[in-house]
């Protein structure tokens, strides 16, 4: 996908109303107050070309957090760390900040009118059975 597919896949989640209980869609899972997308995710392959993917997904990500800082003004880039660790703990964190914790580390962060939205890119796990994935989020839940 390009920068302007992405671009119209927020879009997209921006314009769909939040489903009353949690489900998929053709972009991702959908629940109460938020729409979790992934907008292009990698294939596994050898130890080169996860490298590549790193490169590769982290250009996008870069590309479409400075397309939509054009759009709303510059973005936070806030750590979900804590909000791991947290729900890790135990504690309650709310969807869909509590599963995009578990898959990145960070995320580029615009407030826009009723909604934030959230682009990072997923972290591979230590087994690499997860892929890498550029992820996008609407939600009218705050962030933790």
């Amino acid at each position: 996908m390009t920068t302007a597919q992405h671009l119209a896949a927020i879009d997209l989640l921006r314009s769909r109303p939040f489903p009353a209980e949690r489900g998929r869609s053709e972009l991702g899972d959908s629940g109460p107050g938020y729409h979790l997308a992934a907008l292009r995710t990698a294939a596994d392959g050898v130890a080169v070309r996860r490298e590549a993917a790193v490169e590769q997904y982290e250009a996008e990500c870069e590309a479409l957090a400075g397309a939509l800082s054009g759009r709303w003004g510059e973005a936070q880039l806030i750590s979900l760390w804590s909000a791991s660790v947290r729900g890790a703990a135990g504690e309650d964190v709310a969807a869909p900040w509590d599963e995009l914790s578990h898959s990145a580390a960070s995320v580029y962060l615009w407030r826009v009118e009723s909604h934030w939205i959230a682009v990072g890119l997923s972290r591979r796990a230590a087994d690499d059975r997860q892929p890498y994935q550029l992820l996008a989020v609407v939600t009218e839940i705050d962030p933790p």
